[in-house]
């Protein structure tokens, strides 16, 4: 019968040791020393697979799930190709890119489909869902068979969604795995949905620099195949307990490093791949892509390691055969313990519960709005304003609030252009005359909105110091796009490009990456998969506007000036600054109305981002 010693102290669960500068083990035979050494192997591989290492390789696999899914950025890369072979007009064009965003617009089937299947199906269904929407347009592009155009409408609008049900699974193992950590999970996956488009260029290239058909088939099935890599961790979900103060910093320090890699990872990609000349330094670099999105494996580890062996060499014991053995009884009784004493602690997340079985709603106190002395412009900052953060609102409840249209309309007004903007990337460049330049252009908007994604997550990290009410960020944020789309307006040189991407990019990123954490703390972390649904309605609206726009505007300068030049088809092609002048101008003024509607959003929210700081500050001084 094994031998079973209690720990000193009962907290030190994890008190399995062996005393290897002993006299006794070192007078020990061989044999004996190999089994010592072997049952401690088997103790450090039973500790890698706990609860709190196994979240973390759910965390990477969401993060390689994410980078490999945005898929609809890289629509520009092929677009050209797409208008020559299909014999469209840039309207016609545009109704694809609209089919593809409209896909956001079945989001809610994804939250359906969860109710019903488990999250790794959905996962394959998603694939699937890309792999033949890419897949047979890609047939299409090669010539294989040539559909009519509704069909392949149908097909933008299928891969479209299969990008919605990716991010759907991501956001739910993110918030299931990380309650006290959500925004920072959040943003940092959500980050790697932007760097997408970058991945992919590199990954096109290494294969035929030439050919810009090939994305189509690189979105087709290279999504599959990170759903086969994610599949193990995410089958092997641990059971979540609430975790003590001490063990959430240490997961917000993970987090930084993290980030820190992340930033990294976006360098890597935008100035090392804007320097490829050929197919061996893009696939060099391909791979080192690849290395440096499984190296945050590691991270999580070395940080649990150390605190585990500080633990056990903390309790070395010389005494019988120097194990301490614990029974499981004591482990779970342990476990039990641990989850009372770290209650208080959980529930001040500010995504979590604490606003359940409250006395009075947040629609019915007139007293308290009345009584507000902070009133800037009247009735306008008055009327049905958020007095808490957290409170779930149905969706009946939601279309009627001042706040979400305010933010509705910044959402629509800033982030939904720069994804337009990044879709018409292919013809602007070729209309001022860099078709070369246009997957540099690509890899540009990418990094760039990947940086702003990794920027939202500076408010979680700085609150101590400076606190700052997330929907102020948001106006932030959107502030470059105005700017950039001056920018543009003043001048077509390539700099000038380039540099107007960048911001919009920048910004864009931002908004996509901060809006998920703005909708769960205004309208409540339950209700935020139907609500967010809801809000991101307005990018295929706004696709469809927007790219009727520029679409409309592109054909007429195209089909009035001695610039157009004919192709391979009788269609026209636009040359020159005007072809998208009006377009800049334009979605510069819209931008700025976006702009102003986040500030009014700010102006009427930040007492109730106040009032949370107050009481999450007072209840961690008691």
């Amino acid at each position: 019968m094994k031998p079973k010693i209690r720990p000193r102290n009962p907290r030190d669960v994890f008190n399995y040791n062996i005393n290897l500068n002993s006299p006794k083990f070192k007078s020990s035979s061989p044999g004996k020393k190999k089994r010592h050494i072997f049952s401690l192997l088997k103790i450090i591989v039973k500790l890698s697979m706990a609860p709190q290492s196994r979240k973390w390789v759910i965390l990477v696999a969401t993060i390689w799930v994410q980078a490999f899914t945005g898929t609809n950025f890289d629509f520009s890369a092929y677009s050209s190709e797409m208008k020559t072979s299909l014999e469209i007009s840039q309207v016609q064009l545009n109704y694809l890119a609209v089919a593809s965003d409209l896909g956001k617009a079945f989001g809610w089937s994804s939250g359906l489909a969860l109710m019903y299947l488990p999250l790794s199906v959905v996962m394959f269904i998603a694939s699937f869902m890309g792999l033949l929407g890419y897949g047979l347009q890609w047939f299409v592009l090669r010539g294989l068979f040539s559909p009519p155009y509704f069909v392949v409408f149908f097909l933008c609008l299928l891969a479209g969604c299969s990008i919605t049900w990716f991010n759907t699974v991501c956001f739910v193992l993110c918030i299931k795995n990380f309650p006290a950590n959500r925004s920072l999970a959040l943003s940092l996956t959500v980050s790697f949905n932007g760097v997408s488009a970058a991945l992919y260029t590199l990954a096109a290239n290494s294969i035929n620099p030439s050919s810009h058909v090939v994305y189509l088939f690189l979105n087709a099935f290279i999504p599959l195949l990170t759903s086969l890599a994610a599949l193990l961790p995410i089958l092997r979900q641990p059971e979540i307990e609430p975790l003590p103060p001490d063990a959430v910093k240490r997961d917000s320090f993970i987090f930084f490093i993290l980030n820190f890699l992340a930033v990294i990872t976006g360098f890597y990609l935008l100035f090392l791949t804007s320097v490829t000349n050929g197919i061996t330094s893009s696939r060099l670099l391909f791979g080192g892509a690849v290395f440096l999105l499984f190296f945050p494996l590691c991270i999580p580890g070395i940080v649990y390691a150390r605190e585990w062996f500080e633990q056990i060499h903390s309790s070395l014991q010389i005494d019988g055969s120097g194990f301490i053995l614990v029974d499981d009884d004591d482990l779970e009784l342990h476990k039990i313990s641990t989850r009372e004493n770290s209650y208080t602690s959980s529930t001040m997340s500010l995504l979590g519960n604490w606003i359940e079985n409250r006395n009075e709603s947040t629609y019915n106190l007139p007293e308290l709005n009345a009584g507000k002395s902070d009133v800037y412009c009247g009735a306008v900052f008055e009327k049905d304003q958020l007095v808490m953060l957290g409170e779930e609102h149905r969706a009946s409840v939601l279309v009627r609030r001042v706040d979400f249209w305010l933010y509705y309309i910044a959402y629509f007004c800033g982030g939904t252009i720069g994804l337009v903007y990044s879709n018409n990337l292919g013809q602007i460049a070729q209309s001022l005359g860099q078709s070369t330049s246009t997957t540099t252009l690509i890899t540009l908007y990418s990094s760039f909105s990947f940086f702003g994604r990794l920027l939202s997550a500076i408010p979680d990290y700085i609150r101590a110091k400076v606190y700052f009410a997330r929907t102020g960020w948001l106006a932030i944020a959107l502030a470059p796009t105005p700017i950039a789309f001056l920018l543009l307006t003043g001048s077509g040189s390539a700099l000038t490009l380039q540099a107007g991407t960048a911001l919009i990019g920048l910004s864009s990123g931002f908004i996509f990456a901060a809006a998920v954490s703005v909708t769960s703390e205004l309208f409540g972390p339950l209700s935020v998969g139907v609500n967010h649904n809801i809000l991101i309605t307005n990018i295929p609206i706004g696709s469809l506007v927007y790219g009727f726009l520029a679409a409309s505007v592109y054909d007429s300068n195209a089909g009035h000036t001695s610039q157009g030049i004919s192709m391979v088809t009788d269609k026209i092609i636009c040359m020159g600054r005007h072809c998208y002048f009006w377009t800049f101008f334009w979605w510069g003024c819209i931008s700025i109305v976006g702009l102003f509607s986040c500030l009014l959003l700010f102006l009427r929210t930040r007492h109730a981002y106040e009032r949370f700081e107050r009481d999450r500050i007072s209840a961690a001084l008691d």
